[in-house]
């Protein structure tokens, strides 16, 4: 039985109490509790996360090993680094931070899940992370053409660490864009390791790879108790770091 949260002050388990590989939902660390700041940042600050769907639980996982990108390993195709310096050159393409967080979050809530038949995004956990974004632990990468959001991604941002959530696209490669404008971003502002959760074969293409979670722990700590990034102002001088990322595929 996994523990149930009771009371909104009772801590978190520890992380080496999450269901093993071999249980029905490895990685499920406890259940139950609400989503405020206060529970998301102990939750975030020990590499635990809310995932759940509608009319369950709030469930809080854990997940051994854990997918990172550290972000001077982020790959880029050819194609995509084509794509990059087209989409920069070209008048009404931009990339922006946090230029509309509700929009991005509820798209990335309507954008088709493989294998899923509904969103882990629900409405409870939108009102939060709008919350949270308020008080400026939450951000989003956009992609616009034309002023019109084309793709995007959001994620938590504590100390020097960025916890990648979701992203979504409608059109091509325009979540990739924003994903790259983020590692620039982290590079500029000494952010090394991007949480990525669980893995996915479309992260492992752009360098993303796993740890243990004792690795990836080891390596969280520190890193969330450095000082807060302040400024999330987008400049377009961050594409420089590009020029040190390697290409690979086609």
């Amino acid at each position: 039985m996994i523990p149930w949260l009771h009371h909104p002050d009772e801590p978190l388990p520890p992380t080496r109490l999450a269901l093993g590989r071999d249980a029905d939902a490895p990685g499920l660390l406890a259940a139950g509790g609400t989503l405020t700041t206060r529970r998301l940042e102990e939750a975030y600050s020990h590499g635990v996360f809310p995932w759940y769907s509608e009319g369950q639980p709030v469930l809080w996982w854990s997940p051994d090993p854990r997918m990172v990108l550290m972000v001077d390993e982020f790959k880029l195709s050819r194609s995509l680094r084509k794509t990059l310096a087209r989409f920069l050159r070209t008048p009404g393409c931009e990339v922006r931070i946090d230029g509309d967080f509700r929009a991005v979050i509820a798209a990335c809530a309507r954008a088709p899940r493989d294998g899923q038949a509904g969103t882990w995004i629900v409405p409870d956990m939108i009102a939060a992370y709008v919350a949270w974004h308020a008080r400026g632990f939450v951000h989003s990468f956009e992609t616009r053409v034309d002023g019109e959001l084309a793709g995007g991604l959001y994620g938590v941002s504590i100390g020097r660490m960025f916890f990648g959530e979701s992203m979504f696209a409608r059109r091509t490669d325009a979540s990739k864009i924003a994903l790259a404008a983020l590692v620039c971003f982290c590079r500029e502002r000494g952010i090394t390791m991007i949480d990525c959760q669980q893995r996915t074969g479309h992260l492992a293409s752009l360098g993303a790879r796993e740890l243990p979670r004792t690795e990836f722990e080891r390596l969280l700590i520190p890193r969330v108790r450095e000082p807060a990034i302040v400024d999330w102002t987008y400049d377009a001088s961050v594409w420089r770091h590009l020029a040190t990322t390697s290409t690979n595929g086609p």
